[in-house]
């Protein structure tokens, strides 16, 4: 008997948020359909093709982005498509002529699948990437006040976040675009520092020797773990009416390096603190994703749609200050050295990582994405779409900050 997939599929442009209803008879901006696949208990799997099922989805701020930019770093997706993603898998059936010293049966790996339980799959790198052998299925339980951070065992969903392109656009982005030099940086502030980018970025500066690592939240809770459990020497919670001057108290020396992930009236403020020769890191604008322009098109008025613009600028001319974009796919020829450094930090404890995941399956990624945009999670944000012992995916809707994560070999 085939097997039943559940898939999202685009068939709304935002307004400019995401409607997260996912019925045939809404009006949200995916909507659940089912599709077969093979069944690999009785069935031939197609040759040369994997078929996997998808554990855990990763959720990401630049999906908002790919469902309307215009002119950027990837295609948008089209209306009637599956909704673009990755997360991690099991491989559950391979068909002939795939290498099995590579694939096997069980072997968890990262994999672009897009918004659905199963998929069958190319064996280009690109399309799926085993993990390794796996030691254990671990349970990092976690308290209702909070993850315990200090796991340094590496788990699968490590490849989603801190071994994953999360993990790769902090290191990057800091060290390459950022130039980070503890000789004669002594200041920088991260902008979503909470997020699974920004408590990166933060704890690759305080290893790398940084004199003061601030960063900016949005609520008490993410402040208070940024300085007691990442180590940040100060935490600015931005809805303070005084957060500005919290800021200017907090950088005596002013700005060195700024990873910016929201871009608007933080970044402004920002440049307002920024030292002579002052790096910023345009990483995001998460600010700015819902404010109805289309990013490199005509946006709705003509010009840039809702977009806040820079009122501050003229700091960059009279501070020489360097304001660089950056994408993480740059730097693919230098990810083994990167990665080699990351998950080095992440067994011996410098790095500490936090989960943000969302039970309720397939049909939760929606709500899960709006949830993201309203600053929901600590830390990397992703769905539990099926538990690893096979049971199926939870019925609760609640977020949770505890996984069952299989244990992976780099």
């Amino acid at each position: 008997m085939p097997l039943t997939n559940k898939q999202l599929i685009y068939t709304r442009k935002p307004t400019p948020s995401i409607n997260p209803s996912v019925t045939s008879n809404g009006d949200g901006t995916f909507e659940l359909r089912t599709s077969t696949f093979p069944d690999p208990a009785v069935d031939a799997i197609p040759e040369n093709k994997i078929l996997v099922r998808m554990l855990y989805l990763s959720l990401d701020p630049a999906m908002r982005q790919w469902l309307t930019a215009k002119r950027s770093y990837i295609a948008p997706v089209k209306l009637g498509e599956i909704m673009r993603g990755q997360g991690i898998v099991e491989i559950i059936g391979l068909g002939k002529g795939i290498d099995t010293n590579k694939f096997k049966i069980g072997q968890y790996a990262r994999a672009a699948t897009g918004w659905q339980e199963y998929a069958l799959l190319p064996t280009d790198r690109n399309a799926i990437e085993p993990l390794g052998p796996l030691q254990t299925i671990s349970t990092a339980s976690q308290a209702s006040t909070g993850p315990k951070t200090n796991q340094p065992q590496i788990r699968a969903t490590d490849f989603l976040s801190t071994l994953g392109t999360t993990g790769l656009t902090a290191y990057f982005g800091f060290l390459h675009v950022g130039k980070f030099d503890a000789s004669r940086d002594k200041t920088v502030v991260i902008s979503g520092a909470a997020g699974a980018t920004g408590m990166v970025v933060g704890q690759i500066a305080r290893l790398k020797g940084a004199k003061r690592v601030i960063g900016l939240a949005g609520t008490r809770v993410k402040c208070e773990f940024l300085v007691n459990e990442l180590g940040f020497d100060k935490a600015i919670n931005y809805k303070d009416t005084d957060w500005k001057k919290q800021l200017l108290d907090a950088t005596p020396e002013y700005i060195d390096v700024y990873f910016d992930n929201v871009g608007g009236e933080i970044l402004d403020a920002c440049l307002l603190r920024a030292n002579q020769n002052a790096r910023f890191v345009m990483c995001g604008a998460i600010s700015q994703y819902n404010t109805g322009s289309d990013f490199g098109g005509a946006g709705k008025s003509g010009g840039s749609g809702g977009v806040r613009g820079l009122q501050n600028y003229m700091m960059i001319i009279s501070q020489r200050v360097t304001l660089q974009g950056f994408i993480v796919f740059d730097y693919v020829k230098e990810y083994p050295r990167a990665l080699k450094d990351l998950s080095a930090w992440l067994e011996q404890g410098k790095i500490k990582r936090r989960e943000h995941v969302i039970k309720g399956g397939l049909e939760a990624a929606p709500a899960g994405l709006v949830g993201l945009f309203a600053g929901e999670n600590i830390g990397k944000t992703m769905v539990e779409v099926a538990s690893v012992s096979g049971s199926g995916s939870s019925s609760s809707s609640s977020h949770s900050f505890g996984t069952k994560a299989p244990v992976a070999k780099l």
